[in-house]
């Protein structure tokens, strides 16, 4: 897909402030460090619509991007920083967690990790949320430019035992850098989204 007007809607942290739309989400799961906005530019294009805070952490909303007015992108709190408090992260768990289970429009997710680095519980648990869902989803491997190629083919094999033996392909090794991948991803996109 060639995108062609993308666009910053609004943040959100509860149900009744998001957008009124009848258009599929996508949403972007995944630690506060995946590089959620950086995947997000990627897609889309632009290298500043999805901001990427200095911070980790710094997503505390749920923000929403209109893609060409034909699906929305839903960048969700990132999850698994440590240092936040324990209410701190229970609230971004409230928000994650309610617009996951509330939102009728959400067609897929799309979880990210760290090519470099082990799943966590935290991605685990929210892995397994993801397959008994039963939505749409894919694994995105972010930071693949960091690795050789045959180091990349490990990290995919080692990654997908970790999530289980129900993990059913669909996995991704991206590079927001220099687009590896990407279009892969939205060829992906396009065929769940014409099913």
């Amino acid at each position: 897909m060639t995108v062609k007007n993308p666009r910053f809607i609004i943040s959100a942290v509860r149900p009744e402030q998001y957008p009124e739309t009848d258009m599929l989400e996508i949403a972007f799961a995944g630690r506060s460090n995946a590089g959620k906005s950086s995947l997000i530019n990627a897609l889309t294009g632009r290298k500043r619509l999805a901001y990427s805070g200095s911070t980790q952490g710094m997503t505390r909303q749920i923000n929403f991007y209109n893609i060409d007015d034909e699906l929305m992108f839903v960048d969700l709190p990132g999850y698994g920083f440590a240092a936040v408090s324990k209410d701190q992260k229970s609230l971004w768990g409230k928000v994650i967690e309610q617009y996951l289970n509330v939102r009728p429009q959400l067609y897929m997710i799309i979880l990210l990790l760290d090519i470099r680095r082990d799943p966590s519980e935290d991605d685990k648990v929210m892995y397994r949320w993801i397959r008994e869902s039963g939505l749409c989803h894919a694994v995105v491997l972010t930071k693949c430019d960091k690795l050789s190629r045959m180091k990349v083919n490990e990290r995919i094999k080692s990654i997908a035992a970790s999530l289980g033996p129900e993990q059913g392909g669909n996995i991704f090794p991206v590079s927001a850098l220099n687009r590896t991948g990407i279009e892969e991803l939205w060829t992906f996109i396009d065929g769940a989204m014409a099913e």
